[in-house]
């Protein structure tokens, strides 16, 4: 019997069955190719020509597809690492879009002459935080890392056991002090440290005295700590930095939103200390970026390290910090930076839209009902605070097999699943993409025949 796998057409075939308008002829018959060995390999259902060159474009077409993408995030964690953190604001958008030509970074408009691109956003921080000057960095990461070696060099910097913290992506506090050329000295046990641990730490090899904040975990019971006034007056007597890592750093009280109180980069700037470093796309609500704001004299040394160079924010994201930041100095950040947005949207209002859209989906013959949930802030905000939520929970034969139909709708709709049953959590859904979400989850669930999968 003739083996079926020589049945398989030739890529001349093929070739000669494609569209004769396809420019890249070359990539094509590379896809012919591999499709045509997969047939044969495989031992399938032999097809014809124009079936194989279909798969062929096919197969170009999904390797051209972008693997960044927007998204709609309905898993209820405000800032989702994995998702981007802070959606930006319109400001940010358009600010991003006009900054993207040929504009001033570095040129300075009046005198005519090379300009400082720190400076665009560094008055903005410094008005908003208190803070005497400021400098932008590319990521938190690299703010603290550029703090430490420029204000600590070789020298030691004092840590409490309780804060030698590791946060996403193995980020460990002691593996960025030692990349800054910086020794540690932990001091303190891990649950309580006191004023008295610091100052019997600092010899004349000391640097900087770190405080750093918990990020994704909290110590709770027989703890204690020293308050950041005492540090900061201990470290200017004994002529040493006080370097107060916030991790994502507030402008605003989050407690009035029913979360535990975090402290806020103006208390952090108040209690003293030599520079305050915090993120700028979490609850800042802006771009991925580090910043540093303090004393003039700290951030002077910062903006002239020669690690700034490798350290440095690009145009757009200076860009976009100015029009986020702007949005503090006018008083108008609850109700245009997204992440403020959703983490103020109230339990009453989620569930007024969560009824509207689980109708959408029942006249869609989508089995779905209101539920309540407990949402997160994320990104290493705020540990274990939750708030009152509300979900649309969608019945399916399999939750996880409609899990996945989400993740590849257009656009893909991120869930999770709660008691078997997939739901879409409206804290991290903007009120405006209700109707993209509920088009997204008909067209992944409702097959051509209008049958639910």
């Amino acid at each position: 019997m003739t083996d079926p796998r020589r049945r398989v057409p030739s890529v001349d075939a093929v070739l000669r069955a494609s569209p004769e308008d396809l420019s890249d002829r070359r990539r094509l018959t590379t896809a012919v190719r591999e499709v045509l060995a997969a047939a044969r390999t495989a031992g399938s259902e032999i097809l014809d020509a124009a079936a194989y060159a279909k798969l062929a474009r096919d197969r170009i077409a999904k390797g051209d597809a972008p693997t960044l993408r927007r998204v709609i995030n309905a898993t209820g964690v405000v800032l989702h690492t994995n998702l981007g953190r802070a959606p930006l604001s319109d400001a940010a958008l358009v600010a991003i879009r006009d900054a993207s030509g040929t504009v001033s970074v570095e040129y300075d408009l009046e005198r005519g002459a090379r300009g400082e691109r720190h400076g665009h956003a560094a008055r903005l921080i410094a008005e908003v935080t208190g803070a005497e000057d400021a400098v932008v960095a590319n990521n938190g990461a690299a703010a603290v890392l550029l703090a430490l070696a420029v204000l600590a060099g070789k020298r030691e910097v004092i840590v409490a056991r309780g804060e030698l913290v590791e946060i996403g992506g193995g980020f460990r506090i002691p593996d960025v002090l030692t990349r800054s050329g910086a020794k540690l000295v932990e001091v303190g046990t891990t649950n309580r440290t006191y004023v008295r641990d610091y100052a019997n730490a600092i010899t004349e090899k000391t640097g900087a005295i770190l405080r750093v904040h918990a990020s994704n975990f909290t110590l709770r019971g027989f703890v204690a700590k020293a308050a950041s006034p005492d540090l900061s007056t201990l470290a200017r007597e004994r002529g040493v930095a006080f370097i107060h890592d916030l991790g994502s750093g507030t402008l605003l009280d989050t407690a009035r939103f029913g979360l535990g109180r975090e402290e806020t980069v103006q208390e952090a700037i108040r209690d003293g200390a030599d520079v305050v470093t915090f993120s700028g796309d979490k609850l800042l609500g802006g771009p991925q970026a580090g910043i540093v704001a303090g004393r003039a004299e700290a951030i002077a040394k910062l903006r002239t390290h020669p690690l700034m160079r490798a350290l440095r924010p690009d145009k757009l994201t200076i860009a976009a910090l100015v029009a986020t930041v702007a949005a503090y100095r006018d008083g108008t950040a609850l109700e245009t930076l997204p992440v403020w947005r959703l983490i103020a949207e109230t339990p009453a209002r989620l569930a007024k839209r969560a009824k509207v859209l689980a109708a959408r989906l029942e006249a869609a013959g989508i089995p779905a009902a209101v539920v309540e949930t407990r949402s997160t802030v994320g990104g290493g905000s705020l540990p274990e605070e939750t708030q009152p939520s509300r979900g649309v929970a969608l019945s399916a034969s399999s939750a996880a097999r409609a899990v996945g139909a989400l993740r590849r709708a257009d656009p893909p709709v991120i869930s999770r699943i709660i008691d078997d049953r997939v739901v879409l959590d409206l804290r991290s859904v903007l009120p405006e993409q209700d109707e993209p979400l509920v088009a997204a989850v008909i067209g992944a669930l409702v097959d051509r025949s209008g049958r639910t999968s």
